[in-house]
């Protein structure tokens, strides 16, 4: 695990020392359940495309309570990268700005629920977080998490690596220039499939409820 101020990939979500990052982009997911390797995924498509500096990457995996301490390293804005499910088109990307609310449970110290990271992250913090953006796919396979080992994506949303990376360095940009900046892009290669701007989400979002099936 590297130690200092990282810019660019980041190994394993490792901390940065200093406060100089302004932006973070998080890979979440379960890398054996299928379609929720997204996050994972995508972390690893931007080591051969990497971001601009000054952002660090990092896959986070499952690890909840690592996510909630590092959202409180400084950062002006950060992006979590999952998979969504919203009932659109499978590998349909999204842009969503969740909103915390009252959420007051605590996360699991193996487990990845996006809520209740953000919950225990603003319990921590002595001021406000970062604002906090989710690119979101829409997967085609829920898994519930009870199912034998499933690894590999499913074709739509291996097909949407590519397109969140590419979206990634034009969201990057747009928060290192302005972190408050609205979110108005598309998806990256369809734009009949308009990314979802600031909606808020109730206390337990659909892009969270990796466990639900349909």
């Amino acid at each position: 695990m590297n130690a200092g101020l990282t810019t660019g990939p980041a190994e394993d979500g490792a901390r940065p020392t200093g406060r100089r990052s302004r932006l973070l982009v998080a890979g979440i997911g379960n890398i054996f359940l299928g379609d929720d390797a997204f996050g994972p995924e995508v972390i690893n498509a931007l080591r051969a495309r990497p971001l601009p500096a000054p952002v660090d990457v990092a896959d986070f995996g499952i690890r909840g309570m690592d996510l909630a301490y590092r959202l409180l390293d400084g950062y002006a804005a950060a992006v979590l990268v999952d998979a969504a499910p919203r009932g659109d088109r499978p590998g349909t990307l999204h842009l969503i700005e969740p909103d915390v609310g009252e959420a007051t449970a605590v996360p699991e110290a193996h487990g990845m629920d996006p809520v209740k990271v953000l919950a225990l992250a603003a319990r921590l913090s002595d001021g406000a977080l970062p604002r906090v953006v989710v690119l979101g796919c829409e997967p085609a396979v829920r898994l519930r998490g009870d199912e034998d080992v499933t690894v590999g994506l499913s074709a739509p949303v291996r097909d949407a690596v590519g397109r969140a990376a590419t979206l990634l360095h034009s969201v990057a940009r747009t928060l290192l220039a302005d972190p408050t900046a609205p979110m108005q892009a598309e998806d990256a290669t369809e734009a009949r499939d308009p990314l979802r701007s600031r909606d808020p989400l109730p206390h337990r979002p659909p892009w969270a409820d990796a466990g639900a099936t349909g």
